[in-house]
C-alpha cells in the first residue's frame, strides 16, 4: 500500500454527450460519446474503494495510538510537575507529647501510591519542629505531623509521582 492514491477524474473532448439508441422492445438507451479521450480517469470500483476503506482505518488507528501516547506524556507531565499542598500544623500538648498529625487531602487523585511527598517546614515558635512525618498515604491523601515542641508549623508539601 503506497502512502497515498492518486485519485484523476475521466475528461474526454466531449463531456455529458449522448446519443440515443432506440431499442427493439421501444426502449431507449442513452450511449455516451465522448470524443478523444485525454485522461484515463481512476476506475471507481470495488478495490479501490475498498482501499479507502482501509486507508481511514489504519489512519484512525494510528490516531488513537497517538492519542495515548499524548495522554500518557501528559501524566507523566502532571507527575513531574505535581500538585502544592499547603497547611499549618497545630500541637496544643505540652513536650513530650505531640497532636499535630492531620489528613491532607490531594486535589488530583492519584492511580497508585508510587507518589512522593517532599516538604518544606517553618516555624516562628521558639520550640523546634524535629521530624516531618509523612504516613498513611491514600490515592486521595496522606496524613502528615511533627514531632518536636512547635506549637506552631508552616507546611508546604510538593506531591509528585503516583499516576499510572
Amino acid at each position: 500500500m503506497g502512502l497515498f492514491k492518486v485519485w484523476k477524474d475521466h475528461v474526454t473532448q466531449y463531456s455529458n454527450r449522448y446519443k440515443e439508441v432506440r431499442n427493439a422492445n421501444g426502449t431507449i438507451t442513452h450511449e455516451a460519446v465522448e470524443g478523444e479521450v485525454i485522461q484515463e480517469g481512476t476506475p471507481q470500483n470495488a478495490k479501490n474503494f475498498n482501499d479507502i476503506e482501509q486507508r481511514l482505518l489504519s489512519a484512525g488507528e494510528v490516531a488513537n495510538i497517538a492519542l495515548m501516547e499524548a495522554m500518557t506524556a501528559n501524566q507523566k507531565a502532571e507527575g513531574l510537575t505535581g500538585e502544592v499542598v499547603e497547611t499549618t500544623l497545630t500541637n496544643t500538648k505540652e513536650y513530650p507529647f505531640n497532636n499535630s498529625k492531620k489528613t491532607l487531602a490531594l486535589v488530583n487523585t492519584r492511580g497508585t501510591l508510587d507518589y512522593t511527598v517532599t516538604v518544606e517546614a517553618e516555624t516562628a515558635d521558639a520550640g523546634g519542629i524535629g521530624e516531618i512525618k509523612v504516613t498513611d498515604k491514600r490515592l486521595n491523601g496522606f496524613k502528615i505531623e511533627y514531632t518536636g515542641t512547635a506549637k506552631s508549623v508552616a507546611i508546604k508539601c510538593y506531591v509528585q509521582g503516583g499516576y499510572n
